[in-house]
């Protein structure tokens, strides 16, 4: 019974998240600094909520680009998750803030330091350090900005 409930898109009751991986979210080409990446967008709430839970693989050209719709301080954790991860927090304006490491089952998180996050970017572990991206780097979609390309908005 546990698997047939589980398929249903039954919702843990305390945090929102579903209870099984999400199916593949649509997808948006972002460059990070001048890397590439395919990032499935995650914006509704229980998108957000379950993320990369129960997910088995994470290819190197792939992340999640989680969308929110107004900055704030974020708090990410790996709760389910079975693939280390690497976590930016970006700012309205697409500059990465601030880069974490997230370990599987990690159910405390990794607290922002500021309180004007309005993306986050999840990929395999360590590939900002692979990639060369560090706080400061800006984050853009083949639309243009993160803002422009989510919200309509200039710049």
């Amino acid at each position: 019974m546990e698997t047939a409930r589980q398929s249903d898109g039954a919702i843990d009751p305390v945090r929102g998240h579903l209870l099984h991986a999400l199916p593949k979210l649509p997808t948006i080409k972002l460059f990070v600094a001048e890397q590439e990446l395919i990032a499935e967008i995650a914006r509704a709430p229980v998108e957000i909520a379950t993320g990369m839970m129960f997910r088995t693989n994470l290819l190197e050209t792939e992340g999640m680009l989680f969308v929110f719709p107004v900055p704030g301080p974020k708090n990410f954790y790996a709760r389910n998750c079975l693939i280390p991860l690497s976590v930016a927090y970006i700012a309205p304006d697409g500059t990465v803030l601030q880069i974490v490491e997230l370990q599987p089952g990690d159910e405390k998180g990794v607290s922002s330091w500021s309180t004007n996050v309005q993306f986050v970017l999840e990929v395999r572990h360590g590939w900002f350090d692979r990639h060369g991206i560090r706080p400061g780097a800006i984050v853009r979609t083949e639309k243009g900005t993160l803002l422009k390309t989510f919200f309509d908005a200039n710049p």
